[in-house]
């Protein structure tokens, strides 16, 4: 009798996690699906209620009264009008990070639907309207939803769950200052006690229910460029008078174009250069005295960063120079690679399969677009995933687009964030090995 109890015994000491564990998906998975409905109605409020970056103060309101209720220890005003929610696990465990971005856009929205977007402003001294055109709305929305979640297994979780609700993800810039939430949250010290973090992107051209992710660098780094020609202003009759910024810069952009095509390894990662304005004279017969253009480089690590950096200021320089001008080129880092860690995303990959089904999980190539989820995975590993949010019957090639009037998202898939998000931070915790 008594080998019969060890036996019982030495089964429910191997296989007890893991019966706990199955429970916990379990717990997960059926609260996340009776939530569905309040997490789409909280999206709506917010889709009618845009606020622009560090102006979220309705949004955070709402957020900070939600986390409270769940009994989270919360502090707001953080990085302005940002919201963090602290879950105490009823047993010892790492710090999970999970975030959610929460500004809107200076978009008007085309959209006929009930809870459309009628609010008006004034942005960089033009009339415009406020939309959720980017899904942040949806972000807010679920990570609202996971609280909930995370919430009712309290007592379940190994450790301890930080809520990371962020304003202006889409930045801010006063005059020479520019700045993004994730920045501001970092510098005000909300990643010193994290493990890792976690978070999601909406996304309008994939299918709901899927999931996609990739490891290493995931999304680019973003510089913005300004170069400035300075040449001799003529009468256009007498251009022999004068040292053309106009034809120089043209040169210039034409430079440019060699850099990807002729001195970055595009076989192995790519990068973008693009001049997106140029800005020169006044009058159809007067050859101006300087030209400024404006644009945007796109790259995926710092050795090619540096390489592209080098080489605009060598060719915008050099050919100024050859036609007797001078280019004041600048540089101005912005966001930095969204660099999902390795280790982490081949650790928890089994969860986005266990949870989306291995056939809804997909690996993205490189995204040029940027995301300031970056500033975080600079001081701790980090996982940033896309969530599919384009009805069944769309076309990802003529789906409207992010930050366009028309944007849209098929509600169906917000559960699947909610059960994803929720998901990682107990396997993750589960999983830990510093304990």
């Amino acid at each position: 009798m008594r080998n019969h109890l060890l036996i019982i015994l030495s089964f429910f000491l191997s296989f007890g996690p893991v019966i706990a564990q199955s429970r916990l998906d379990s717990q997960i998975e059926e609260q996340a699906e009776g939530i569905e409905e309040k997490v789409i109605a909280w999206r709506r409020d917010f889709h009618e209620h845009p606020e622009l970056g560090n102006e979220e103060t309705r949004t955070a309101g709402i957020v900070a009264d939600h986390l409270r209720s769940l009994g989270m220890e919360v502090t707001e005003g953080v990085a302005v009008t940002g919201v963090v929610g602290i879950l105490k696990g009823g047993k010892p465990g790492p710090t999970v990070a999970l975030r959610a971005d929460m500004d809107a856009l200076p978009v008007t929205e085309r959209n006929d639907l009930p809870f459309k977007s009628m609010v008006r402003t004034t942005y960089n001294g033009q009339e415009t309207g406020v939309m959720h055109a980017c899904g942040h709305d949806s972000h807010v929305a679920i990570l609202m939803g996971v609280a909930e979640v995370l919430a009712s297994a309290q007592q379940d979780l190994k450790g301890t769950v930080k809520f990371l609700f962020q304003p202006a993800e889409e930045g801010l810039e006063d005059k020479s200052v520019t700045t993004w939430g994730a920045k501001q949250m970092v510098e005000e010290g909300v990643m010193e006690d994290v493990s890792a973090i976690f978070g999601l992107h909406i996304n309008s051209q994939t299918p709901a229910g899927i999931i996609k992710y990739k490891a290493g660098p995931a999304m680019a780094a973003v510089d913005n460029l300004e170069i400035r020609v300075k040449g001799r202003q003529a009468h256009g009759a007498y251009p022999w008078s004068s040292i053309d910024p106009i034809v120089t810069a043209s040169q210039i952009v034409m430079g440019l174009q060699t850099i990807v095509s002729r001195n970055v390894k595009i076989i192995e990662i790519p990068a973008i250069v693009t001049i997106g304005a140029i800005h020169g004279g006044v009058r159809h017969n007067i050859i101006p005295e300087e030209v400024e253009m404006i644009g945007t480089i796109r790259t995926y690590s710092e050795p090619q960063q540096t390489l592209i950096h080098r080489r605009i200021r060598e060719i915008g320089s050099h050919i100024a120079a050859s036609a007797g001008a001078e280019a004041e080129i600048s540089i101005k880092k912005m966001y930095p690679v969204t660099h999902n860690d390795p280790a982490l995303t081949e650790k928890m990959r089994p969860t986005l399969e266990k949870v989306a089904g291995s056939e809804n999980v997909w690996v993205h190539d490189p995204v040029t677009g940027a995301e300031d989820f970056s500033f975080f995975q600079q001081e701790k590993p980090g996982l940033f995933i896309f969530l599919g949010g384009m009805p069944a019957e769309g076309d990802s090639e003529t789906a409207p687009s992010h930050h366009t009037p028309d944007f849209f998202l098929d509600e169906s898939g917000f559960v699947l964030g909610v059960k994803v998000l929720s998901q990682l931070a107990v396997d993750y915790m589960e999983m830990d090995e510093s304990r």
